[in-house]
């Protein structure tokens, strides 16, 4: 158990009168240090900082695009990518710096693919950008291991095939509908889960942060309680398909992040996707339109938060014995 709960449970069972609740609290050490809020500064500001950097080039050229010729606006963005890749090479890869660095000439490289589209008119359509783009920073993705510049190529990714879809409707031959679409991306961010969770936990720091494998989980579960809700409203017409897949992802991510790596957050994904199906099903089968209809679904989603709040707390409590 952490020591800023020990305290904060003694100070519960009253063992700990609440005026001394902030001095138990800074002699425990359940206080951030100085050197912890450095750190944190230092953190934030350097990705912060990367991004707002990032982002004011392209504000830049957009801004002055009249006024800039064409030789000008791509030499400012190449010489930039270098510049960054500079840094990276003068401060290496196993530094925070040089991460934000090789992350900074990533977006950048968008930046200048888009720019080369836009003065030439080279007639490529928007998935092609991203999915040059995608390609061409692939290399740093796999050298620089680092989490914020992967999770942006699989979001560039993501964004290439729900593109290709827009503009023509089909991907590997296949007719595409919303419904399809959606279990491509499904499928894409599950495999880019599991193989997170394989590589994360022997890789380094870069790739052990969590918050990179909770947020592709709760991508994947987003998009496969969307396809359950799916089947449920349109219940005779729909192949069972999504609540099969949406029923295996619950239980699958049970296991996993409840026994193998306890994971509340990715736990309260779940639990928040079961309350959204369930709630669907109630309100499009067991119940009608009317106020009456409504007050029930009101009251299944407030029992079901509890029910699901109490279990998540019970959770919590196990890794704190």
């Amino acid at each position: 158990m952490s020591a800023r709960r020990d305290i904060l449970d003694w100070a519960e069972q009253g063992r700990i009168a609440p005026h001394d609740l902030p001095r138990a609290l800074r002699v425990g050490g359940a206080h951030p240090t100085a050197a912890d809020w450095r750190h944190f500064v230092e953190q934030l500001l350097l990705w912060l900082g990367t991004a707002l950097v990032a982002a004011a080039v392209v504000f830049f050229v957009a801004y002055n695009w009249d006024a800039l010729g064409r030789f000008a606006k791509l030499g400012l963005v190449e010489a930039l990518v270098v510049a960054a890749l500079g840094v990276v090479a003068w401060v290496g890869l196993d530094r925070a710096a040089g991460k934000a660095a090789l992350l900074a000439a990533a977006v950048l490289v968008g930046a200048l693919f888009a720019l080369v589209g836009q003065i030439y008119q080279t007639g490529a359509d928007t998935f092609e950008l991203f999915a040059a783009w995608g390609l061409a920073i692939l290399p740093w993705a796999l050298v620089g291991r680092s989490a914020p510049l992967w999770v942006l190529w699989l979001a560039i990714a993501n964004l290439a095939v729900t593109l290709y879809y827009t503009t023509f409707g089909v991907l590997f031959g296949l007719l595409l509908g919303p419904e399809r679409l959606l279990w491509v991306l499904f499928g894409f961010n599950t495999l880019a889960l599991v193989a997170w969770e394989a590589v994360g936990s022997r890789a380094d720091a870069g790739l052990a942060a969590r918050w990179a494998p909770r947020l592709l989980a709760a991508v994947s579960g987003t998009l496969v309680t969307v396809l359950a809700i799916f089947d449920v409203v349109s219940w005779r017409g729909a192949s069972g398909g999504g609540i099969v897949a949406w029923a295996g992802w619950l239980g699958v991510g049970y296991l996993v992040y409840r026994e193998w790596r306890r994971d509340l957050f990715v736990l309260a994904v779940g639990v928040s996707s079961a309350i959204a199906v369930i709630v669907t099903f109630v309100g499009r089968h067991l119940v009608g339109h009317e106020a009456g209809g409504f007050l029930i679904v009101a009251l299944v989603v407030i029992g079901l938060s509890a029910v699901g709040t109490k279990w998540l707390r019970a959770v919590a409590a196990e890794d704190d014995r």
